[in-house]
């Protein structure tokens, strides 16, 4: 039996993981800032609470934090998974976007999972395991018009948990970056703002027409919330080695689609790319 630790569980793939998660008879940590919106999930909990518990957490408080991963522990004794899964998104063009709004999705998407993972990894590294389930994108991947400081987020996220998972590891601790593409969830919805100053010139532009698809699209896109939460289960259950979790037709086509346009690309740039060495110096490894 594990015990999950799980942010942003009020919609979409935190709501779906957490019932999941129960179902499957382990132990988690709902949270959401305002708990009543999970007590539904707590309340599916068969063994009258044992088993769950639903926590107040705005994952940009870290006073917060700091409760609900205590709270967390005093009630289970460990943490054997944090799924760091709240977040925004935004629609602008890079030109019309507003720095408040840019930042505030900074706070939740990126710095929100440092601090909750600051918080958590002491826990794990004492108990010499765990696994720590970042959500990120397949907008992580490959960059696109209308969510260019989206993209920045998640693009933070893929970085960093490729280098923690490169530093964890010796502590039986394994990070993993959840890669989902069009799912129906919030993300295109209320939970996204769009800028507030359009600028006429990107009218008819390819960011315009994505911020309008991207609208239009919230609610009928391909992918499945609870089929993302199973697949994100049976990996944490398996436990790698894969330290990627593509979710979605389209997350990996475009993935796919990005490596090789690189391959071709870096393959053209070679001899550019090793001529800038001293030719007397020795190729090290980075």
């Amino acid at each position: 039996m594990k015990t999950w630790f799980i942010t942003g569980c009020s919609t979409g793939f935190g709501r779906e993981l957490a019932l999941a998660v129960l179902v499957n008879g382990d132990r988690v940590a709902v949270t959401a800032r305002d708990p009543q919106t999970v007590a539904d999930i707590v309340a599916t909990d068969k063994t009258g609470g044992a088993n769950a518990v639903a926590l107040k957490l705005d994952v940009t408080d870290p006073a917060q934090i700091e409760a609900a991963v205590k709270a967390a522990t005093e009630k289970f004794g460990r943490i054997d998974v944090l799924v760091n899964n709240a977040g925004i998104g935004y629609f602008a063009a890079f030109e019309e976007s507003e720095e408040d709004e840019v930042r505030r999705m900074f706070e939740i998407n990126f710095w929100g999972l440092v601090h909750m993972t600051k918080a958590v990894l002491p826990v794990m590294r004492e108990q010499k395991s765990g696994t720590i389930v970042n959500i990120a994108s397949v907008a992580g991947m490959k960059g696109g018009p209308a969510v260019s400081f989206y993209n920045a987020t998640k693009f933070a996220v893929e970085g960093i948990s490729e280098a923690l998972g490169q530093e964890v590891e010796p502590f039986g601790i394994r990070v993993l970056a959840v890669e989902p593409s069009g799912f129906r969830t919030n993300w295109a919805g209320s939970s996204a703002h769009d800028t507030h100053h359009p600028i006429a010139a990107y009218d008819g532009t390819p960011a315009r027409a994505r911020m309008e698809m991207l609208r239009a699209a919230s609610g009928h896109q391909a992918g499945n919330p609870q089929k993302a939460a199973a697949a994100i289960i049976a990996d944490v259950e398996k436990g790698g080695p894969n330290h990627h979790l593509p979710l979605g037709n389209a997350s990996f086509d475009v993935t796919i689609k990005k490596i090789d346009e690189l391959k071709s690309e870096y393959a053209s740039l070679e001899s550019v790319a090793r001529g800038a060495d001293d030719a007397d110096t020795e190729l090290k490894k980075i």
